[in-house]
């Protein structure tokens, strides 16, 4: 089953949902609005809007204030993938050139800048204090994000914890804060609203447990860019962190490979990608991913049944067992 229709009910809210966001980015700035343009118009799962919607449907369903606070986290996610893409040096994403390959890294940092503005401003209509309190440090969270990533590029000597604590920033974070988000513009119960936060924030360390599996396991094709670009981005995702804490060959050779430059070429990185998947390090990681959903379906016990938990429980059970 696609994703999509695990909350069907939600399209047409979502479809203006994305209207506004294509709305948002319209600029007299032409580098600037074909720069935006191609970054949204990439598609995507906007999963985060779908977060924001399902959340406030547990409280006072507002949908005036629903779209602004979806089209706020959609753009920040946006902004934070086209700054991602100057980090890692990324030349593809979803098949297609990066607006830092098809332009520079100044014109996709001032895009990523630009889409957290127009966040800011979206979130405008919401009166309530707390919610822009939440948005001002979840875009707080993700810049430390970044700095860490570009700090751990190449850094063998990692552990678990540093790991987790970078997806949580990278990812989590943000999933998390679109379902608190949601909970709040709907004016839910503070016991709704941290079930929601729980949910949003086990989900999402899973998500991107799975993005880093799916690194190693997937195509190229299925990717949109080259497989193992983690690790030749420099990346220690969990898979190869496993293999550094049991491989003590690996770790050095990792070591050496990365003594001198912090990426790596896809040939330097295809004996490391061959032996993280011989290894049993890929079951680790989707066991770890399990555990996370575990919990997120332990936070859904404490919401209402009904259509909204119905697809949270979907879409949980769907990123645990995507392949792309």
């Amino acid at each position: 089953m696609k994703l999509t229709k695990l909350y069907s009910f939600l399209n047409k809210d979502l479809d203006a949902v994305e209207m506004e966001v294509l709305h948002s980015v319209s600029t007299e700035e032409k580098v600037l609005q074909k720069a935006s343009n191609q970054l949204l118009e990439a598609g995507g799962k906007r999963i985060r809007p779908v977060f924001v919607l399902l959340a406030g449907k547990f409280g006072k369903y507002d949908f005036d204030k629903m779209k602004n606070c979806a089209k706020a986290l959609e753009l920040i996610h946006t902004g934070s993938l086209v700054h991602d893409d100057v980090i890692d040096d990324a030349k593809l994403r979803r098949g297609d050139l990066t607006v830092k390959e098809q332009y520079d890294n100044h014109v996709a940092m001032y895009t990523g800048d630009y889409m957290f503005a127009l966040a800011l401003e979206a979130m405008g209509s919401i009166e309530n204090m707390r919610a822009h309190q939440v948005l001002s440090k979840t875009m707080m969270e993700l810049c430390v994000g970044e700095i860490e990533q570009i700090k751990d590029k190449g850094e063998v000597d990692q552990n678990l914890r540093t790991y987790l604590r970078r997806i949580k920033r990278k990812t989590a974070i943000l999933i998390a804060e679109s379902c608190r988000l949601g909970a709040i513009a709907g004016e839910a119960s503070l016991k709704k609203e941290r079930a929601l936060y729980k949910y949003g924030y086990n989900v999402g360390m899973s998500y991107q447990i799975i993005d880093d599996i799916l690194d190693f396991t997937s195509s190229e094709e299925e990717l949109g860019k080259p497989a193992g670009s983690d690790l030749m981005q420099g990346n220690i995702t969990l898979p190869v962190l496993y293999a550094i804490q049991e491989d003590e060959e690996f770790r050095e050779d990792l070591r050496k490979a990365f003594s001198h430059t912090s990426t790596l070429t896809k040939e330097e990185a295809e004996p490391f990608i061959r032996k993280v998947k011989e290894g049993d390090y890929i079951d680790r990681s989707l066991e770890l991913s399990e555990r996370y959903l575990k919990e997120a379906f332990q936070s859904l016990q404490q919401l209402p049944t009904g259509r909204p938990k119905q697809a949270l429980k979907a879409i949980a059970k769907y990123i645990g067992k995507r392949n792309s």
